[in-house]
């Protein structure tokens, strides 16, 4: 991970998000350092080994997609053998399903998919959306990107 990239990264945290937001959000910075995982900034995209793992957006602000969201990008049609993503990661997945909300893309107005084998309607090109992610959420997202990470 570009070391200015990370600190810069760690910056913004601290400057815009503050109390149990900013310390998951810090955590989760720890996390990409670990796993050699490069932020884009507060509007940017994490990448590992030059292939985009999701998009990230720091406001600090109270609307959406604010005050951090995650767009993790990648296959979340099932899990790949040999990971252990029990129900309760699959139920916070579920709970984060992005749906079209018609601002205008390519994807409008969003269309069916299979998420951990489960089926839905008029989903976003950004199929997962984790706004403001707690403890919990930030471990299903973690195991997103070793999914990712692993699938190459």
């Amino acid at each position: 991970m570009s070391e200015n990239k990370a600190k810069a990264f760690e910056e913004t945290i601290a400057t815009k998000l503050k109390g149990d937001t900013q310390k998951n959000a810090l955590d989760f910075a720890a996390f990409l350092k670990a796993n050699e995982m490069t932020p884009g900034g507060e509007h940017g995209q994490v990448t590992y080994k030059g292939k985009t793992m999701a998009h990230i957006h720091i406001d600090g602000e109270a609307e959406m997609p604010g005050p951090w969201t995650i767009w993790p990008e990648g296959d979340f049609s099932s899990v790949p053998a040999g990971f252990d993503f029990d129900d309760s990661m699959k139920n916070i997945a579920w709970a984060n399903v992005n749906v079209c909300g018609n601002c205008g893309g390519a994807c409008a107005p969003g269309s069916r998919q299979t998420i951990f084998g489960k089926e839905f309607d008029n989903i976003c090109g950004a199929v997962l959306a984790f706004n403001n992610p707690d403890v919990n959420t930030l471990a299903c997202v973690k195991k997103l990107f070793e999914m990712k990470k692993a699938r190459g």
